[in-house]
């Protein structure tokens, strides 16, 4: 191993973040956070939460950068392993501001939360956002900025180019989906372009959310008491940096619920397009739309949204017939019903997270479609988590392919995929991922079962009506690991819309953290760092 590079590369990681937490320490300071009388030092504990990681980040990460390495190239493992690494170092160090402030007093607690934020998964162990500083809600919406494009993806901007593929190496394990290539001849080229549409759509979408009505402000006070007429450009980039990452943190109660229709609408637009594999962009930028309509991913992928709106629409408007479920949810009109279902099949589908509405009372059909949106996930090469659709397509027409071999071994495979012909290797790697997912999700479930919070009762408050008890037990369990391991946030009945994951003890807590880093690097990153032989000198 290259511990000298691992360590450089490693460093300036530290760098970057130190000086990205420079944005919440100012959001402490713009708020005058330090007025506030809260603990022993008052308010000045909101800017040491800051201050301090931001301090031992550079100590730690100047001092990395004296190293020498021999070797300045790194081997696949090698780049695998890094990235793993990085992503721990990151939440370990992102985690301590949460901490000093006493937002979430809990270390491990706290590493869930920004975990749940680089990897934009959303789920959250607090259970009122209200009593969280500006600096800690803004910090944790801005890590599923950080994370959605990928941290590394912007260190490659800066790193020198290389003849021996480390880059690509680096690219590869942190981009998610089967394929990951350049889509120009240099990497820091590349790098630069998916971060520039990445920073033009987030400015678009934050600008969009400022100049329309975003929350109604009536409804929000009478439900929660607080006045939120204030503060919409704080409420809108939060918002932004949710959709951008696909993430899912909000910044006020009950997620989006009490966000204007418009707010709704857009937010569920912005969501679909954050789930477009980037590079389709770049083929709109250079003029080449023609490929993009041809692509057949993209093609999939607004089918299964048409398919899951229309299903989810249905079965709240006639769920009395289709379903013996009681319905506690009504909606007053068919636009609120769509609205609704619009936006819960944009946000689960690309894995952000958020609710406008608590969907854990809809029919069963409609919540089966969320939770196999959950499974499924947006394109590859977007900023979205779960399975992904060029993987579930290359799974099907290789199904396909080995049944007509089992009927007539002299089959010849002829499957295509984007207009190229489908690799047995590809093929294979497909399945294989799968089975790993599989694997890892049956794991966390069975080790979360022996929590001691199974069987207890969680109360739940929603737009459906106050004071509702929901059991913790299997399908709670079930989405909580689904939601952690395809980093969409909130799952079905004690953990859903309108809860939070308090519930689970400091072990499960660690498993299902571990879930989400496993999720959003897609598994070989994290074996390959813990695996012995990775380490061993050949």
């Amino acid at each position: 191993m290259n511990y000298k590079l691992l360590g450089k590369i490693l460093g300036k990681i530290m760098i970057l973040e130190g000086i990205l937490m420079m944005a919440p320490l100012a959001i402490s300071i713009i708020y005058k956070e330090y007025n506030k009388n809260v603990y022993s030092l008052g308010g000045v504990k909101n800017i040491l939460a800051f201050a301090i990681p931001i301090v031992l980040l550079f100590i730690i990460g100047f001092a990395l950068q004296f190293t020498k390495p021999q070797r300045k190239s790194l081997y696949q493992k090698e780049g695998f392993a890094l990235v793993a690494m990085v992503w721990i170092v990151m939440t370990l160090f992102g985690a301590i501001p949460f901490v000093i402030n006493r937002d979430i007093p809990n270390y491990i607690d706290a590493c869930f939360e920004i975990m749940s934020g680089f990897t934009t998964t959303g789920a959250s162990i607090i259970d009122d956002i209200t009593l969280m500083s500006h600096s800690t809600l803004f910090w944790r919406s801005f890590s599923h900025w950080i994370g959605g494009m990928g941290i590394l993806v912007f260190v490659l901007i800066f790193i020198p180019e290389s003849k021996d593929g480390s880059a690509m190496h680096l690219l590869r394990a942190e981009s998610p989906g089967p394929q990951v290539g350049k889509i120009v001849s240099k990497m820091r080229a590349t790098a630069r372009i998916l971060y520039l549409i990445y920073l033009g759509m987030t400015v678009i979408l934050a600008s969009i959310l400022m100049i329309g009505p975003l929350i109604d402000t009536n409804a929000a006070l009478q439900a929660t008491g607080i006045d939120y007429s204030g503060d919409k450009v704080f409420h809108a980039l939060i918002t932004a940096f949710g959709c951008a990452g696909t993430g899912g943190f909000g910044s006020i109660p009950n997620s989006l619920q009490y966000f204007t229709p418009f707010a709704q609408y857009t937010v569920s637009i912005a969501l679909l397009l954050f789930g477009i594999n980037f590079t389709m962009y770049y083929l709109i930028l250079i003029g080449k739309i023609k490929d993009v309509f041809r692509s057949e991913e993209i093609k999939t992928y607004f089918s299964i949204i048409i398919a899951a709106v229309g299903l989810i629409f249905i079965s709240l408007k006639l769920g009395g017939i289709i379903d013996s479920f009681a319905i506690t949810q009504n909606y007053d009109t068919t636009e609120e019903a769509f609205r609704h279902s619009l936006f819960q099949v944009a946000s689960i589908l690309t894995t952000a997270g958020f609710s406008s509405t608590d969907y854990d009372v809809w029919p069963v059909l409609s919540k089966m479609v969320l939770v196999i949106c959950m499974l499924m996930g947006a394109m590859a090469g977007s900023t979205a988590g779960g399975i992904k659709t060029s993987r579930i397509v290359i799974a099907v027409k290789g199904s396909y392919i080995n049944i007509r071999k089992l009927i007539n071994p002299r089959y010849v495979p002829k499957a295509k995929f984007e207009g190229k012909l489908l690799e047995e290797k590809t093929i294979n790697d497909v399945f294989a991922f799968i089975t790993m997912y599989a694997g890892v999700f049956v794991l966390a479930m069975l080790i979360i079962s022996f929590d001691p919070v199974n069987g207890t009762t969680v109360i739940i408050n929603s737009d459906a009506g106050a004071g509702r008890e929901v059991t913790h037990g299997f399908f709670s369990n079930f989405s909580a690991v689904a939601s952690c391991m395809s980093n969409i946030g909130p799952g079905f009945e004690a953990v859903g819309p309108y809860a939070s994951f308090s519930g689970y003890n400091w072990f499960s807590t660690i498993i299902l953290t571990l879930t989400m880093l496993i999720g959003r690097l897609e598994i070989l990153p994290v074996f390959i760092l813990f695996s012995p032989r990775t380490w061993k000198k050949i």
